[in-house]
Formats: C-alpha cells, structure tokens, sequence
C-alpha cells in the first residue's frame, strides 16, 4: 500500500467520523468511495462511519475484484458509475442525512432543483440537486439515472434514502453533503417561504466564482 492510497484511508475515516459525530448519519447507514489509480476504495457493507478502520476498507481492482478489507458496500456499482461518467472526481459521499431525507417525505421544491437558490454558497459549492425517485436501496435503476447525471451535477438526492455527493475529493465531497444538508434545514426551518437569489446574484456568482447554477 502506497503513501497516497493510506492517506486517503485516513481521509475516509476522519470524513465518517465527523459526518456521525454531528448525526449526519447513523448507525451503519452511508457510504464513502475513493478513485485510486489502480481502483476504488468503499467503506465496508454495513459499517458504521463513526467507527471506521482504515485496513478494514475495502479495496476493489479496476477489474472489479475485491482485493482486500471488509466486504464492498452493495453501493458500489453507483458509486463506479458515477467515477466512470465525471472523470474528476475522486470522492463520493452518501448518507441518510434527517433533514433531506424529511424534505423527501414532505416535498421538494421541484424535482430538478430539490431547494431554490436561496444562499449564495449553496449555489456555489452545492448546484444544482435534482430529485431521484425511490427505488430499493442498491436497485440499478438508481445507477443508470445518476450516470446521466452525472457529468452536469456533482449531487442528487434519492427519495426516502438520502444524498449522494460527488466532488474531487472526499472531504470536498463532504463539505457538500454539509452544505446541502443545512440548506435543506434552513429552507424547511423558514416554512418554505425564504425568495430566491435573483437572476442577476446567480449571474454574478457565476461570473465571479465560476458557480455551476
């Protein structure tokens, strides 16, 4: 095992603990995945992300072999699918997070924009979040819907399950999933009610930060 590979072993482990610490996750709901050079590394199946080992990740090959640690998170089919369909990222992070999974249950604001433009680091380190509709846990449809998905956004949310985030690395991934999450609490937390950024702020956020909105 190389350098870069333990230090991403490490980062997997600091992102899950911090993610359950604040009750982004509980249990042993979520997942985290990583793009190695040679394969990807996943969180166990059923693991708990508060209390991950680094040797116990599992390592799968290029090939699809699982080469080492616990037993690959069933996700990990969507996981290769979203690395095969956005070439720069390396991390993807998913959890049962309460206020999204609530904003499932009670109604998004539309299903390609789960909440309104409402603050400008929302638009810009967030996007655009469209809505996937329930299927099973680990069911493959979910797959082939974020693989379209997934050159155009770096998140989405499934239905009754929780967010899937993608970005260049796995803490960026997190600080996304962050992001997302207390968008969806402030939103809720406000009756629905807070205006939108205008056209013009949106423009400006792009102009300025390069915002994907």
């Amino acid at each position: 095992m190389g350098v870069a590979e333990s230090k991403i072993r490490e980062e997997i482990c600091t992102v899950g603990a911090s993610l359950y610490s604040r009750r982004y996750t509980v249990g042993s709901a979520g997942n985290i995945s990583a793009r190695l050079d040679d394969g990807w590394l996943i969180t166990p199946t059923d693991a708990c992300l508060g209390r991950l080992d680094p040797n116990d990740i599992a390592k799968v090959g290029c090939d699809g072999q699982h080469l080492s640690g616990g037993r690959p998170s069933k996700t990990l089919a969507l996981h290769r699918r979203i690395y095969e369909n956005s070439p720069e990222t390396r991390g993807v992070v998913h959890t049962h997070s309460t206020n999204l999974v609530a904003l499932t249950l009670s109604g998004v604001w539309s299903t390609d924009d789960i909440i309104p433009p409402i603050t400008p680091y929302y638009v810009m380190k967030v996007g655009h979040v469209p809505l996937i509709k329930y299927h099973r846990p680990g069911a493959p449809e979910v797959a082939d819907q974020i693989a379209v998905l997934a050159p155009e956004v770096r998140a989405v949310l499934l239905e009754r399950l929780g967010p899937v985030v993608w970005e260049k690395t796995v803490s960026a991934a997190s600080f996304a999933l962050e992001e997302l999450e207390e968008t969806a609490l402030l939103w809720m937390s406000l009756a629905r009610s807070a205006t939108p950024l205008s056209t013009d702020a949106i423009g400006e956020l792009r102009d300025t930060f390069g915002a994907r909105w």
